[in-house]
């Protein structure tokens, strides 16, 4: 069973907070590709932003997905990781119809069981990385929330509660 557990779901659902807890708690934890990706092209040309050409950045998730479980290969212990692999490919799927979610979910398997923020409008705030709507967010959601069970995962929604309750939730599950 993998170590490598995703927090997926919702745009502005709270996941990088939660993983910001997970981290304190002593957790080893993965920064989502695309907040990293946007943060790059915004620094350079721009070419790659998901407003500018999505499937450009999609590619560069998936990559940016696989070197960061090559080095959470050697942690031991839970690796959460906010987003992943699948949420890009997801995404590649949507804008090009590649497909490409069985074939790197069956070389690159998460945990069984995912967990999903869901929406949650009275917490979404769009920022400088984060230019979508919470209607858009939504619809990202609903494709991922149908895409992880296909995929054989147990997906858990993670309630509308404190960071605290939140993150024990998770560590519950995954005892």
């Amino acid at each position: 069973m993998s170590r490598f557990v995703v927090i997926s779901g919702c745009s502005g659902g709270g996941k990088s907070t939660l993983l910001g807890e997970l981290g304190a708690r002593g957790f080893s934890v993965v920064e989502e590709p695309g907040r990293r990706i946007v943060r790059q092209e915004m620094q350079g040309e721009g070419r790659a932003l998901p407003w500018v050409d999505l499937a450009a950045f999609a590619r560069l998730a998936i990559d940016m997905a696989v070197a960061d479980r090559q080095v959470a290969a050697g942690n031991t212990g839970w690796t959460f990781f906010d987003r992943g692999l699948i949420d890009a490919a997801v995404a590649l799927e949507q804008v090009t119809g590649e497909p490409m979610v069985e074939r790197l979910n069956e070389i690159h398997p998460y945990h069984p069981i995912v967990f999903m923020t869901p929406p949650w409008p009275e917490i979404y705030e769009g920022d400088a990385e984060r230019l979508h709507s919470l209607d858009d967010a939504v619809a990202e959601y609903e494709r991922l929330a149908a895409a992880y069970p296909k995929l054989g995962y147990e997906v858990m929604v993670l309630p509308k509660v404190s960071l605290v309750e939140r993150a024990d939730f998770v560590l519950s599950a995954l005892r």
